[in-house]
């Protein structure tokens, strides 16, 4: 067995934090363990945004024992990712390196429309692959995620901020439901799905599915009590209202399939769902179990196959702001051998820094479709905040500050924390940048980069640079940026034996 062969995925939701190890056979996933742990993390948010510090230490213990689990996995195995709560919660930052240690991995905060892509994974794999449009719908604890896709290609991902946790805690507060309150809880959703009636209506799919908990815990209900013969149909909503109306209260409520870690959602979740309904012009959705820990451990697999979907994003973001390609694949190749002749033996860090570093030189120049000048901010820019399939806003950022780092002053990085492989990156970026500056197919000059205590030394043939002036000017105006920020960069032309 491969040390690649048992993969993990830990899905850090608002309402429960899932575990999912499994097996991979000749590309197959064949699950071996699963953990569960119903935080509710969403209802830990305050009046200010923050994580409360009773939640955070819930959290940090939940991840205790999942992290118990997963010891001895390579990371390159595992793949954690945290959704709404941690998008949105304001001192994310204070408690994350507590909840890393505690996990004893890196968490990726994903995107909304990243997790929607993810989701559509994991139900794509769970049903059966036909060429009908399927719409799936996913209510979490703190966000809504919409996809339409057939077979395993999703073509409209979307999320928004509503979710069973916290539509429950906004209009059923006390756990008493009225007429009322599950009108208006009905009518504050429907707004939220307004937007997306164009492209989500019942004209654009030909199938509706419900994935994770709010729509697995509804199909339960109403199968489990004669509501709905299978799925959720609008009927069976319709008498189960009259059911929670009758009831009064969450706690009241007698029904099968009603579990008890779902009932203080219950409400709110049947409101984002009716709303759904009502909105998409839905009649019946049919039930998947495949979800989004599902579809992280598929592209975990992937990505240690030939095929990674962020190679895929590169590609597209390349054409969509019409980069020079040729351009791109100089920088890259020659920013990789720098690279390379500075770590030397190469770890782990150094392998996840050089994938970085590879796709960064691929989109450096994105930003030249908004401006010619100050093109590396515009660059940064995008990176950092437009949706990328297959990257974590953590990655973004990094892909960020590489390219953000490639020109103009270093002294725009001063105050961040910045580990010496991350500055030997950054040095191949710039380097490869300034000798591809013509912009011409033309080989670089056999050159030596090395690293000392206090800074680098170039090493380069003194006939090539004296009958190439602007880099060598180039190269000048390089040393002067590093030593702006205390950094010593040597030129030293040597001429060739």
């Amino acid at each position: 067995m491969s040390d690649n062969s048992i993969i993990a995925a830990v899905d850090l939701g608002s309402n429960s934090f899932r575990l999912q190890v499994a097996r991979v056979v000749e590309g197959a996933l064949f699950p071996l363990d699963s953990l569960k742990e119903t935080v509710r993390l969403g209802a830990g948010l305050d009046a200010h945004g923050c994580l409360s510090e009773s939640a955070i230490d819930e959290l940090i213990a939940a991840l205790s024992r999942f992290g118990e689990r997963l010891s001895g996995l390579p990371p390159q195995c595992v793949r954690a990712v945290a959704t709404n709560t941690f998008r949105i919660a304001r001192n994310v930052a204070d408690f994350l390196p507590a909840a890393e240690a505690a996990l004893g991995f890196p968490i990726e905060i994903i995107a909304g429309r990243e997790e929607a892509r993810l989701i559509y994974i994991g139900a794509a794999h769970s049903l059966p692959s036909t060429r009908e449009r399927r719409l799936v719908v996913d209510i979490g604890g703190g966000s809504t995620e919409l996809i339409i896709g057939s077979q395993y290609r999703s073509f409209r991902t979307e999320s928004i901020q509503l979710g069973c946790v916290g539509w429950s805690m906004r209009y059923f507060p006390d756990g008493v439901i009225t007429r009322e309150r599950l009108e208006t809880a009905e009518l504050a959703a429907r707004g939220a799905f307004l937007p997306l009636v164009p492209d989500f209506h019942t004209s654009e799919w030909q199938r509706a599915i419900g994935t994770s908990g709010t729509a697995r815990s509804l199909a339960d209900i109403l199968e489990l009590n004669d509501l709905s013969p299978l799925g959720i149909t609008r009927s069976g909503m319709a008498a189960l209202r009259e059911k929670m109306l009758a009831a009064g209260h969450v706690d009241k409520i007698v029904l099968n399939g009603l579990r008890d870690d779902r009932r203080a959602v219950l409400a709110g979740g049947f409101a984002i769902m009716q709303a759904a309904f009502d909105m998409l012009g839905i009649e019946r959705m049919n039930i998947t179990y495949g979800a989004l820990r599902d579809g992280v451990l598929y592209d975990l697999m992937q990505r240690q196959t030939q095929y990674d979907v962020r190679d895929r994003t590169v590609d597209f973001f390349q054409r969509r702001y019409h980069v020079d390609g040729l351009q791109a694949n100089r920088v890259t190749a020659l920013a990789m051998q720098l690279f390379e002749s500075l770590r030397g033996e190469s770890v782990p860090e150094d392998a996840v820094l050089a994938r970085h570093l590879h796709m960064a030189a691929g989109l450096h120049e994105v930003g030249r479709s908004i401006a010619h000048a100050s093109y590396h901010k515009h660059s940064a820019y995008i990176l950092q905040h437009a949706d990328m399939p297959g990257f974590s806003k953590r990655e973004q950022l990094w892909l960020a500050r590489l390219v953000l780092a490639h020109a103009g002053s270093l002294t725009k990085l001063a105050g961040e924390t910045i580990l010496p492989a991350e500055w030997d990156a950054i040095l191949a970026l710039r380097l490869a940048v300034v000798f591809y500056r013509s912009r011409l197919d033309e080989t670089p000059p056999p050159f030596d980069l090395i690293r000392q205590t206090e800074g680098y030394i170039l090493t380069i043939d003194a006939n090539w640079l004296a009958s190439h002036p602007l880099t060598a000017f180039a190269l000048n105006e390089e040393t002067i940026a590093w030593q702006n920020i205390g950094v010593t960069l040597q030129v030293q032309a040597i001429a060739a034996e």
